[in-house]
């Protein structure tokens, strides 16, 4: 469950999410101390946009610990699912953060084995990292919001930018492919077929065959040749475009039927998995 319990809570909260990620940014003002638990089950990139405390301290699972003083620009990361406990000391601070979901991560693996497996990390000096975060607050602060594909574009650049700078390979043994058997791959394409227009998450498919996410993600691809996000767009565009071809609903009717929530997410998966825009199926005059 998401938990970001820190008190005095901070002040003039704003959020925008999306589907694979969410945004968010507030202040404090001049507070003495401020302390209380961070644990949510995303992956968590934090910011310090300005200002800062002149003391932190950060204990989280996994051993991790870190004094010093908060500046601004210091990145922190927190895994998904890592409780990390925070008391800071005489505070004014505006920061941001981005929330990275874990099951679109796998999709992120290189050809050279690495992955975002990180340790949780505090008050780091990574200027890419910090400049896209509040590049992110300047734009939300400016309009009031963001566009979904951006926000799209750039958190899976920022966990492309994490895996290569932070990832760590994989030693040998763990990249020997692993073949799902025949009845776990029949009953994650029943699963698939029967919830098409649900929310289908990578984690629930791992649960339904009894693997980690990780795992399944990789003996998936090892089995199959794709992956698992992959092969569930491609039978969502495979039911759409039966839909189009013999009935006649609007573009976003029928994405909405294939679990797409965004028409224009609908048309590029479309067009990528086909080659075309879902009109090219409507049935003819």
């Amino acid at each position: 469950m998401a938990q970001r319990v820190l008190e005095p809570r901070s002040q003039g909260w704003r959020s925008f999410g999306w589907g694979q990620g969410s945004f968010d940014t507030a202040h404090r003002p001049p507070t003495p101390l401020v302390e209380g638990t961070i644990h949510t089950p995303d992956h968590l990139v934090l910011v310090t946009l300005r200002g800062g405390a002149r003391r932190i301290e950060v204990s989280a699972a996994g051993g991790h610990r870190y004094a010093g003083p908060d500046r601004p620009g210091a990145v922190s990361f927190v895994p998904a699912d890592c409780e990390r406990r925070l008391v800071l000391r005489d505070v004014a601070t505006e920061w941001a953060s981005i929330a990275l979901v874990p099951d679109a991560i796998p999709d992120l693996l290189d050809g050279d084995g690495r992955m975002l497996d990180l340790p949780a990390f505090s008050n780091g000096e990574d200027p890419f990292v910090a400049g896209m975060v509040g590049e992110m607050a300047r734009l939300h602060a400016a309009d009031g919001n963001l566009q979904p594909l951006y926000c799209e574009t750039m958190s899976r650049a920022l966990a492309c930018y994490l895996v290569r700078r932070y990832g760590t390979p994989r030693p040998a043994a763990a990249t020997v492919a692993w073949h799902l058997p025949a009845w776990r791959l029949r009953r994650i394409e029943d699963y698939v077929e029967a919830n098409l227009a649900a929310d289908i998450r990578v984690a629930d498919l791992a649960r339904l065959v009894g693997l980690s996410a990780g795992h399944l993600h990789r003996a998936f691809r090892a089995t199959t040749g794709t992956t698992p996000l992959e092969f569930i767009n491609r039978r969502r565009i495979h039911r759409a475009s039966a839909i189009l071809a013999t009935e006649g609903p609007t573009v976003a009717e029928v994405a909405l039927r294939v679990g797409f929530l965004s028409p224009s997410h609908f048309t590029r998966t479309f067009r990528r998995v086909t080659g075309r825009g879902p009109s090219a199926r409507r049935p003819g005059p």
